[in-house]
Formats: structure tokens, sequence, C-alpha cells
């Protein structure tokens, strides 16, 4: 027991000497953190992005489509340039009868902020107008026009 006493001791004084190094690290990491972290030391300018969020599945056979739509929601909230562009069946998630959209009512808790945010939209120039709400701010393009901008993005997020 004695030599076991012996030997366990340096490991106590080995961690004791490693912890308060390690404490004075964090002290140090910590002021240097709260420096870089300041709003007068962060160029936002610098980590906003341009954000295509391209919507291109079925909202009646996924819940992906209005999922998209809500990671959209939180981009445009923050400092992004996003735009949401709905291919294909995916244009359902913006007409006047969602009753057999996938997640419903979620849509319909997100839509006002949608609609508040003034998030763009972008669809495809043959869709039929009439059937698509108003309120939203829509564009309408070919598709050489959702490809060129697609390109022009820094980032796309396709569902």
């Amino acid at each position: 027991m004695a030599v076991n006493n012996i030997t366990f001791q340096p490991q106590i004084l080995i961690r004791t000497s490693h912890s308060v190094v390690w404490w004075f690290f964090l002290e140090l990491l910590t002021s240097v953190s709260r420096f870089y972290r300041s709003p007068e030391n962060i160029n936002f300018s610098l980590m906003a992005k341009n954000i295509a969020v391209v919507i291109q599945e079925d909202p009646r056979k996924t819940h992906r489509p209005v999922e998209a739509l809500r990671i959209a929601l939180g981009l445009i909230a923050g400092s992004h340039a996003t735009t949401v562009i709905l291919l294909g069946e995916a244009v359902r998630l913006l007409f006047e009868d969602t009753d057999d959209v996938i997640d419903v009512d979620i849509l319909d808790k997100y839509l006002p902020s949608i609609e508040y945010l003034e998030m763009p939209f972008v669809l495809h120039s043959t869709t039929e107008r009439s059937s698509v709400r108003k309120g939203f701010r829509i564009r309408y393009e070919t598709d050489e026009g959702i490809r060129s901008l697609i390109q022009s993005m820094d980032r796309t997020l396709v569902f």
C-alpha cells in the first residue's frame, strides 16, 4: 500500500499542475474569443452569402420541401441573401390549396413569416400563375434564367 501511495501522489501533482496550466489557457482563450466576438471586430459582409435553396421534390409525397422552406427562412432571417427556387411540383408550396401537402400545419405556420420577410421566390415561367397565392415576392424565369441564377450564387442547397 505504501508503494501505491507513493506512485499515486505524483500523478495527483501532475494532474494538479496540468489543471493550473489548463486554467490559464482557458482564461487566455476566453479573453481572445471575447475580443474577436465583439461586434466592432466582425466584418459581416465577409460572412453573408448569396444562397439559393432549390426545392424540386413533390410536397404531397415527402416532408422535405416544407423542411427546406423552414431552412430558407432561417437563412434569410440571418445575414444571408437567400432566394428560393421552386421547380416542378414544389410550386404547390405556394398554391392557394395546400390541403394535400405533407406537414401542411408546419407550412401554414411559416408562410406568414416568409411573406413578412419578403423572401424572394423564383418559379419557372410555365407555372400556372392563377393557382399561386398572392402576397409573395415571386419572379418567373426560363430554364436559362434559373440556370444562370443558380450559377451566380455563392452556395446552393438542393432538396
